[in-house]
């Protein structure tokens, strides 16, 4: 079979097929919502760093005890242990939803996969401010411009949220000072006219990527333009004594110039892989370490 047929035969077994699609929206909150939103990130982030704790004891005994070594806990299994031991200590575990240690805790189990598969690295303990988020499944409802939650209530978000989904589960994050919710969609697959089926992507270091068709794209130098804002936000930010009211403010200030540089980054990004999709049916890739080439050229 010809690449042109096999190109038709993959276009014809998709179509009228449907897709899961991220909506992820930034929520516009009150002070009791931003309380509640904060004790369901803290219990979670409790959650994984108690789970985590008890997995390295059990990784430490099972080296240390080669001939007499544990089951290593699944999740239901870290659930179960929480709920008995862990819970009744920690009576603010019960002001917030039951989802919110239990997911954290699935997820803490799927990151030990990764780790054991030597996809990912040994997972970390998380802190305070960095990375909040937790999820919730249940009864959610979506209205025109708020979606309701388990415990939390109704939530506005400042656009017009997907109309006539019913997402089972949400993740809501935390960057610097704002709070996103995001859950998946199922959504038909839309065909467009493609400007060449075929074509390939060489990723360098001058620029971002670099077509077969001639078309280049550059890489965003957003790190680059914030640079010294960020220099002199962290060094505003080491004068300050830790913990105090100062101190805070400054982290926020960092935290939201690291945000503007990530969101410049992935902007970038969704333009270049939303073009490639819509106008080529098949992308080859050239599997490179940019970060190694990139640290020869510097040092080499």
């Amino acid at each position: 079979m010809s690449n042109r047929l096999l190109i038709v035969f993959v276009r014809q077994m998709l179509y009228n097929i449907t897709m899961l699609l991220g909506f992820k929206t930034e929520l516009k909150i009150n002070k009791v919502q931003r309380l509640m939103l904060a004790k369901h990130a803290g219990v979670a982030r409790h959650a994984w760093n108690q789970g985590l704790a008890l997995c390295q004891q059990v990784s430490a005994h099972n080296r240390a005890n080669p001939d007499d070594k544990i089951k290593f806990p699944s999740s239901i299994e870290l659930h179960k242990w929480l709920v008995a031991s862990i819970k009744p200590e920690n009576p603010w575990y019960y002001e917030v939803s039951k989802c919110s240690p239990q997911y954290a805790l699935r997820h803490l189990s799927d990151a030990f996969k990764s780790f054991f598969k030597k996809v990912k690295g040994f997972p970390k303990f998380k802190k305070k401010g960095r990375n909040d988020s937790f999820t919730l499944d249940g009864s959610i409802h979506v209205d025109h411009k708020r979606i309701k939650v388990p415990v939390i209530g109704w939530l506005k978000t400042f656009e017009r949220l997907p109309q006539g989904v019913k997402p089972t589960a949400v993740t809501i994050s935390r960057q610097a000072d704002r709070w996103f919710i995001s859950f998946k969609i199922d959504v038909p697959i839309e065909q467009t006219p493609k400007v060449c089926d075929i074509v390939g992507v060489d990723l360098g270091i001058k620029a971002l990527a670099t077509l077969s068709t001639g078309v280049v794209f550059d890489g965003a130098k957003s790190y680059r333009q914030a640079e010294r804002r960020l220099k002199r936000l962290q060094r505003n930010l080491s004068r300050k004594v830790k913990g105090s009211a100062n101190w805070n403010k400054a982290v926020l200030l960092v935290a939201k110039a690291h945000r503007r540089v990530a969101n410049i980054r992935k902007d970038v990004l969704h333009k270049v892989t939303t073009y490639l999709s819509k106008n080529h049916a098949v992308i080859g890739i050239e599997d490179l370490n940019v970060s190694g080439m990139m640290e020869g050229s510097l040092f080499g």
